[in-house]
């Protein structure tokens, strides 16, 4: 049976076509679904996509975080359904305490644009079991508010307890506190980050590679994953 990813658009969502998109290149079926909905439409997994969610007012990703579907979002959370947020996403994650911390304007006050080094710290998620612990992968970043802070307190626990699923490598771009690119839950079905995986999952349309111009697609692994760890589950 085809996996169903769930998709949800938001008011200001930018990146949920891309989402969709991902979804569909990955071999899953990409299920459109509203904020303003209670119906989750018995989807597998779930996707919170970048973009400017209610234009960023007050925080980003705060309101987002009280839009009536996220309460079934927290529910499926809690039962132990794969949920991806990507930038905006992983904000709203913050924001609705599904992930710990939070995340600020970036450190030099500008939008940054850029094919980002990272390095996968935590291969042992329902988004990342596709890669290795130590690999290092690139992914699109774009972002104004991707700053990762917490107290030192949540830092250790988040070291210590292998929370941490993605690091800035080569370059931190927006003064996220221990080059934090991404996080994991506990139990490892909810993953967050600022790079945008869903603009590398088709070659001539990723990050440059050695190999050739645009032919990045370690995006994909997230979304390959994520089916991967579906059908375990229902195996």
């Amino acid at each position: 049976m085809t996996t169903r990813i769930g998709v949800i658009t938001f008011p200001g969502s930018l990146d949920d076509r891309d989402a969709q998109r991902a979804v569909r290149i990955a071999g899953a079926e990409p299920v459109a679904l509203w904020h303003g909905s209670h119906d989750l439409e018995g989807v597998d997994a779930l996707v919170l996509p970048g973009g400017f969610s209610y234009g960023d007012y007050l925080r980003a990703g705060a309101i987002a975080a009280l839009s009536p579907i996220m309460a079934e979002v927290k529910d499926a959370a809690a039962k132990g359904m794969p949920i991806l947020g990507i930038c905006n996403g992983f904000q709203m994650l913050v924001e609705a305490h599904l992930l710990p911390g939070g995340l600020i304007r970036n450190d030099h006050q500008h939008f940054v644009r850029r094919d980002q080094k990272l390095i996968v710290e935590n291969s042992d998620t329902a988004w990342t079991n596709r890669f290795r612990t130590g690999q290092e992968i690139t992914i699109p970043l774009k972002n104004a508010d991707g700053g990762y802070i917490a107290d030192e307190e949540t830092l250790d626990r988040l070291e210590g307890e292998g929370l941490v699923a993605f690091r800035y490598a080569g370059v931190n771009p927006n003064g996220s506190l221990r080059d934090i690119a991404g996080l994991t839950n506990e139990a490892g079905n909810v993953v967050g980050l600022m790079p945008h995986p869903e603009h590398a999952t088709e070659a001539g349309f990723g990050p440059d590679t050695a190999a050739a111009m645009r032919s990045g697609i370690d995006g994909l692994d997230f979304f390959t994953s994520a089916i991967a760890a579906v059908a375990r589950v229902a195996a």
